[in-house]
């Protein structure tokens, strides 16, 4: 039973949870956080103070005792805003590493989103629903709209609580002024989706993050017979009854109330505000606190990728590839033909395992390039290999780490006269040993590419054998209809480079 262990460092707080996979499921061993304002003085002068990097590392050491203790098996740990914003963010991420040994990732606003949306699908049953996720933190507010459990829209918005009491608020309690500035700061923001997700037409708003869990629980407080096993709703008319009282109060008063916490306090108005504003413009009747976040996605995610649940990895695969489709339309790639040239290198991938020897994860980066192949043509076709080697490597493709964005980037740039060679900038950014393994994907490419070679599936059927003297044999059924002179030509023209990557003769022939 492995043990996966997440680790969040946000605008506002680091957060730590540790879980078990036991049958499928996670079950949690440990749960902590710690409020260290790590974006507060980001969003002022654009750099990380020195002290709340200090008392954020002082956490993160304690976190990482955790870690020890129980023994886990995989760490993750990302960071959000105050990193990606944080212009001494890279001297940051060398201390955490030199005292941990851990490698931050700074992860983009959308992927925050859908490692959010992937927690929650792990853990609460919204699936057959049409659902608005909003996650409030301190830095931004990501906001995604779910459809029966696909990602059918996401805007990550930069109005998170932290960022906006630091921009705007700086009297107590507030000045009218002040709170009507943040109000049409948060207003042109929200904006940019509303139409969205009025066009949605959703059924239930859950919100997770320390600010709906604050408005919750004051709203429940004065409910009787409130029972707090059960996620409570909260109408939108009670959100706005709590923004006016919270902004008439003092710090003081508002840290006297019961369920906010002394440093939530210090946040709570704007955070209660950006989720009045976006209830009364997107006309959102009320919202369910649920207590998930990014460590529950980060711990879904890890469990896929380590062979967890069937249901768990469909989600992800699921995710993936809506990803890949969205990005081929997006940049006009001929879907029928990218389909096409997926589903050869994946028989490839399949029947020349023990020839390339390839780890399970290249499946999926090899599917991914198939995809993806000849979208730098959106730019132009001069040149087409790099432009998708950069639009790949530079997009945000839902699921993908930047080095995996990269990986899949490279594969597609070697589809023409270029090579893989080490001394290329391309080559050169990869771990030493993807650059062997990348090699190998680029040549199981460039053969599925020459089996199409005419672009009119003129390969209706492939068989392939792989000789005691070590050659691979392709038999090639064609189409009734076509022809396959080209296809045979254009494998013969990958003969040398698919013999010098796996030390194998290439042969194909009509059946």
């Amino acid at each position: 039973m492995p043990t996966f262990a997440a680790v969040d460092i946000g605008s506002n707080s680091v957060r730590l949870k540790i879980a078990r996979a036991v049958r499928g499921r996670l079950e949690t061993l440990h749960d902590d956080r710690e409020v260290t304002r790590l974006g507060e003085s980001v969003f002022a002068n654009g750099i990380l103070d020195p002290q709340a990097m200090s008392q954020t590392l002082q956490v993160l050491r304690r976190f990482h005792r955790a870690v020890q203790t129980y023994a886990a098996d995989r760490v993750r740990v990302v960071a959000t805003s105050a990193l990606r914003d944080a212009r001494n963010s890279r001297a940051f991420l060398d201390w955490v590493r030199s005292a941990t040994g851990w490698k931050t990732e700074i992860i983009s606003g959308l992927e925050e989103g859908r490692l959010i949306h992937l927690g929650v699908l792990a853990n609460a049953r919204i699936a057959g629903s049409r659902v608005l996720l909003i996650d409030l933190g301190g830095g931004s507010c990501e906001l995604t709209i779910s459809i029966s459990g696909h990602i059918a829209d996401m805007v990550s918005l930069p109005i998170g609580a932290v960022r906006l009491t630091q921009t705007f608020l700086h009297h107590d309690p507030p000045k009218k002024k002040e709170l009507e500035q943040m109000r049409g700061f948060i207003q042109g923001e929200v904006s940019r989706i509303q139409k969205r997700i009025a066009a949605a037409k959703l059924q239930v708003s859950i919100a997770t993050s320390g600010t709906p869990a604050a408005l919750s629980g004051l709203y429940a407080a004065k409910i009787r017979g409130y029972d707090e096993s059960k996620p409570q709703t909260v109408p939108k008319t009670a959100v706005a009854t709590l923004l006016n009282t919270l902004s008439r109060r003092t710090l003081a008063e508002r840290r006297a109330l019961p369920g906010i916490g002394p440093r939530r306090a210090e946040i709570i108005i704007a955070g209660a505000m950006v989720l009045a504003e976006l209830m009364q413009l997107c006309n959102l009747r009320s919202f369910r606190y649920l207590p998930l976040g990014l460590r529950d996605g980060l711990l879904a995610q890890m469990m896929a990728d380590y062979n967890g649940s069937a249901v768990m990895r469909e989600r992800v695969e699921s995710e993936r590839h809506d990803a890949l489709l969205s990005a081929a339309k997006h940049y006009g790639a001929d879907l029928t033909f990218a389909q096409r040239i997926r589903d050869l290198a994946m028989q490839l991938f399949r029947r020349l395992q023990p020839v390339h020897q390839l780890p399970p994860q290249y499946a999926d980066w090899l599917e991914a390039a198939a995809m993806l192949h000849e979208v730098g043509a959106y730019i132009n076709r001069s040149g087409r290999r790099r432009h998708s080697y950069y639009v790949i490597a530079h997009s945000e493709i839902f699921g993908y780490t930047p080095m995996q964005r990269r990986i899949i980037a490279a594969i597609t740039r070697y589809l023409g006269k270029s090579l893989p060679a080490p001394s290329d900038r391309v080559m050169g950014l990869l771990p030493g040993i993807d650059q062997i393994h990348v090699a190998k994907a680029v040549a199981l490419l460039r053969l599925a590419r020459a089996l199409d070679q005419g672009r009119r599936g003129a390969v209706r059927e492939l068989t392939l054998r792989v000789h005691q003297d070590g050659r691979v044999r392709l038999l090639l059924t064609p189409s009734p209809t076509e022809g396959i002179e080209l296809e045979l030509w254009a494998v013969e023209q990958e003969k040398n480079y698919f013999g010098t990557v796996f030390g194998r003769e290439l042969l194909a022939e009509a059946c």
